[in-house]
């Protein structure tokens, strides 16, 4: 599905919220929703950056590092992976403390789901890079470029395209987590419209609309990916043109 095919459904989206909204007394329910929306996306934001971090970390320790770094890198894919995020956020967020740690639920919630998701990642960054074609590493030899030289400028930049698609997915998968941060004292969207349901039980327009407003968030994300994909395409194709 192609870019304005998934802004028309952007848009229909929009204007169902608008709608449902406008109907009867659903209005009220709009601050309360909105509220924990922001929430939601400022999680999502912050634990997609960190995730991106350390999928990269993770893959280039992995591939290039010394023993330990690479022993290191697989623990943390492997036992990330391998766990459940809800156990993950509880065990930073209610054992960690016993340890003397401390930590505010936000910072709970970017860690768990950023460090949840970049194990994921780590094996998309490290299938895209090896996924470039040898001869370009052949050309950096030739061009005398340092293993990190060749990284920074030839094999990551071609690995960037190819990870975008998976990387799109991983970052609707992390929104989706974000309902998970309920359960650690957080007002996200989902724990809003809980919370407005409980006291009004008008559940179908409440839960409707949490559902639009998840689909809106998960379409910017797709159109915003898709965008760069195209953009970084179009790029690699006047390069290779020279």
């Amino acid at each position: 599905m192609g870019i304005p095919s998934l802004a028309a459904m952007l848009a229909t989206a929009l204007i169902a919220i608008a709608v449902l909204a406008a109907s009867g007394d659903n209005a009220i329910f709009m601050p309360g929703l909105l509220e924990g929306a922001w929430l939601t996306v400022r999680i999502a934001v912050v634990g997609c950056g960190l995730a991106v971090i350390t999928a990269t970390a993770a893959a280039l320790c992995r591939l290039y590092g010394p023993a330990p770094l690479r022993w290191l890198a697989v623990t943390y894919v492997e036992f990330f992976r391998g766990t459940s995020a809800l156990v993950q956020l509880f065990w930073l967020f209610f054992v960690l403390p016993d340890f003397g740690i401390f930590m505010e639920p936000f910072t709970v919630a970017v860690l768990g789901l950023g460090l949840n998701v970049g194990a994921y990642g780590a094996e998309v960054v490290r299938g895209g890079i090896q996924g470039v074609q040898r001869g370009q590493w052949e050309a950096t030899t030739a061009l005398n470029m340092t293993r990190w030289q060749a990284l920074r400028r030839i094999i990551l930049p071609q690995a960037f395209v190819a990870m975008i698609p998976p990387w799109g997915n991983l970052f609707i998968e992390l929104l989706k987590s974000t309902a998970l941060v309920s359960l650690i004292t957080m007002s996200d969207l989902t724990f809003k419209a809980r919370t407005l349901n409980d006291f009004s039980m008008q559940t179908i327009p409440i839960f409707t609309l949490a559902l639009l407003m998840y689909l809106v968030l998960s379409l910017t994300i797709t159109i915003g990916m898709r965008w760069l994909e195209r953009k970084s395409l179009r790029g690699m194709v006047r390069g290779r043109g020279r």
